[in-house]
């Protein structure tokens, strides 16, 4: 039986036999008001109401107010008048990936915008918005795992399962950054989330930055920052169902966001539209409550199946490292990497702030003579901060202090080390040896 022939009867035979359906009886703002049918849905159900121009619009419940279901669409709401159908859909969303899936560019509703035909379904489907696994069964951490980043890799180990977060204000590089990990990463699968990013960005991202080797091994989720609030939303719940999927093959998957901040904003759209009342910054509770429930979808899986380690990125605002979501988050994750904007003003790419950034994973992933090698690069990297303004001032006087006279003697080095072109990789053991030679160590 052809393949189009065999997927034609797969979709038949998912439609339901019967249709329940109610009226639109409002439309005020992104809500779609109707009546009719309140008792057969429920917070997170599908609906699809019938535009006036023949248009078919899912939509998702967000809420009832005064015997009336509340949705909001996933597209546009042009066409949508008193009086359209509005089709109850069966069941909550689940998505049925498969390793065909692998080299595809989707939808936050899992459709393919590649141009490379449908994608096939899976026989076991994954809940969009599924639930961590249950703490006390999961497996803890693993080993290393090696992101092609020397800085990275030395101060800031990651180990796999674990959950890092990539702080950062606008333009200063997080974008460059996550191409590196996917590029870079040792990981078997890479599921990437672009949630609010610019349209002009994704080709831009997939061809020069994944490449065709990258994008081999990887699954893109895009979402737009044009599309509808739903849309964002949906793309994050469904770039951790798709790492789900092969976490739950016994992979090791590599799951990166960028960026949670945007997450965060279509939620905060999704919940004043209902009706919630603003809080911190104007974000809604329902903010900080989806906020842990989306990364803990992260981290290690049950006893025999695999992982997912997660790189998130925060775009925080106007440099604020301590606004509502980055403190948030910063308290959700095992750790978090600060790029800073004065230090790439200063040219030095990726622009991490080495003593600002923690893995919470450190020391206890590292023998003790790599733990004594990153203690005297970063003792030596804060003795020289602390006296920065002073040595660019000409202020202080060699010989004033030994350990401010060494970390000036070791900075141009150590900021060579921590300097890295877009198209190097470095692997965990050379960024350690590269470390030992500037402080004539013998390695290993």
């Amino acid at each position: 039986m052809p393949a189009d022939i065999a997927r034609l009867i797969q979709d038949i035979e998912t439609l339901p036999d019967l249709r329940r359906f109610g009226r639109v009886t409002a439309v005020l703002g992104l809500l779609v008001e109707v009546g009719g049918i309140e008792k057969e849905l429920s917070v997170g159900g599908r609906c699809v109401v019938e535009a006036r121009d023949g248009r078919r619009l899912p939509c998702e419940v967000v809420g009832f107010r005064q015997s009336r279901a509340l949705l909001m669409p996933f597209g546009s709401l042009d066409g949508v008048g008193l009086g359209c159908r509005a089709v109850v859909a069966d069941g909550l969303p689940s998505v049925f990936p498969t390793n065909a899936w692998l080299g595809r560019v989707i939808n936050a509703l899992g459709e393919p915008v590649d141009g490379k035909g449908p994608l096939p379904k899976g026989p076991q489907g994954v809940p969009v918005r599924n639930s961590p696994p249950p703490a006390h069964r999961r497996e803890r951490v693993g080993a290393k795992l090696d992101l092609g980043i020397r800085a990275v890799n030395t101060f800031l180990t990651c180990c796999r399962g674990q959950r890092m977060g990539i702080f950062a204000g606008s333009g200063v590089g997080k974008s460059s950054v996550m191409s590196m990990l996917a590029r870079f990463s040792a990981a078997e699968v890479a599921v990437i989330g672009l949630i609010g990013e610019r349209g002009r960005e994704l080709q831009e991202f997939i061809t020069e930055d994944l490449g065709e080797e990258g994008l081999a091994r990887s699954v893109v989720v895009c979402a737009t920052s044009d599309e509808s609030p739903l849309m964002r939303r949906q793309a994050a719940y469904l770039t951790l169902a798709v790492a789900e999927h092969f976490r739950d093959q016994g992979r090791d998957v590599l799951c990166m966001m960028d960026s949670v901040t945007r997450f965060a904003m279509a939620q905060r759209e999704i919940g004043l539209s209902a009706g919630e009342p603003p809080t911190t910054k104007g974000y809604p509770p329902t903010v900080f409550a989806e906020l842990p429930r989306l990364l803990e979808r992260a981290g290690p899986g049950l006893h025999g199946s695999g992982s997912i380690t997660g790189l998130f990125t925060v775009l925080v605002e106007g440099d604020d490292h301590n606004e509502p979501i980055a403190d948030a988050v910063r308290g959700i994750l095992d750790g978090h990497i600060v790029l800073e904007r004065q230090i790439g003003e200063r040219g030095r790419y990726p622009a991490i702030n080495i003593l600002r950034s923690v893995s919470r994973t450190m020391p206890g992933c590292n023998t003790p003579k790599e733990n004594e090698l990153v203690g005297i690069a970063r003792r030596l990297l804060a003795s020289y901060d602390n006296m920065a303004e002073m040595i660019r001032l000409g202020a202080y006087r060699r010989g004033t202090d030994p350990q401010v006279d060494e970390a000036i003697h070791f900075q141009p080095a150590l900021e060579a080390f921590l300097k890295q072109g877009k198209r190097e990789a470095t692997d965990l053991a050379t960024g350690y040896a590269q470390l030992a030679q500037i402080f004539g160590i013998q390695w290993p």
